[in-house]
């Protein structure tokens, strides 16, 4: 199924609101989308990956714990073997949970700091294996307001964000030099999601004023960062609605 000269994009983290929308972005700036979540989410992803093809773009879907590593090692190898070279690969998986410290269990800590943060390692590592020899490619990372400060209750959350900030810094600092574009996108305030609509009365409301983060919106400013010129390449980008407070 290799076409000649495609690129892919892998998207680990492709749920059906943020995620979804920025594999939708790349395939339609000409790229495969590549799209995978955890096993239990196949039937979902699979779902995603024919609503892209609907549009008559290019999506696979690829059911995959990020947490393993041969997993992982085996997802990038089959993209590159059977589809496309990698040309981008964003890391979008949340991992964000609400518990006082002393309900913190360790198996809790430990699940977060895995979604949050190693998976985030892996996906980058596996990246960089395929770009470096090619000398291009753009890896995004997904962070949070926790990346940048932790509230009360998100021990976990703000840990395992903190953790890829300083991932997708180090990364940035190495992998620059040899023309691979690493980018760190805090994502401050809430997204028009399924959940959000349901415990946020007032969506609808936020919606018609842009004061919802939109999906397409997030997913725009991806495909923005991954066609920046290298003289001007942001690491760091913040999105927020106008009316969020910083």
């Amino acid at each position: 199924m290799k076409r000649g000269a495609d690129a892919a994009c892998v998207v680990i983290g492709a749920g059906d609101a943020t995620g979804g929308a920025i594999a939708r972005a790349f395939a339609r700036d000409g790229l495969i989308a590549c799209i995978a979540r955890r096993p239990r989410h196949a039937d979902a992803l699979e779902r995603l990956a024919q609503s892209i093809r609907n549009e008559g773009f290019k999506a696979v879907a690829l059911p995959t714990d990020a947490r393993d590593e041969a997993a992982m090692i085996a997802l990038f190898d089959r993209v590159e073997a059977e589809f496309a070279p990698i040309e981008v690969a964003v890391f979008n998986i949340g991992a964000n949970v609400n518990f006082g410290i002393a309900e913190t269990t360790a198996q809790v800590y430990r699940k977060v700091w895995e979604m949050g943060a190693f998976a985030g390692f892996l996906t980058g590592r596996e990246a960089a294996k395929r770009m470096v020899p090619r000398r291009k490619g753009t890896i995004i990372f997904t962070g949070a307001t926790a990346s940048l400060r932790g509230a009360a209750g998100y021990s976990a959350f703000a840990g395992a964000k903190h953790a890829l900030r300083a991932l997708a810094q180090s990364m940035a600092r190495e992998l620059g030099p040899k023309n691979i574009h690493v980018a760190h996108v805090i994502i401050d305030g809430a997204i028009d999601t399924d959940f959000i609509r349901g415990v946020m009365p007032d969506v609808d409301l936020r919606r018609a004023d842009d004061a919802i983060l939109s999906p397409d919106a997030i997913a725009e400013n991806y495909v923005h960062l991954h066609r920046q010129p290298r003289s001007a390449w942001t690491h760091e980008l913040d999105l927020r609605p106008w009316i969020e407070t910083f």
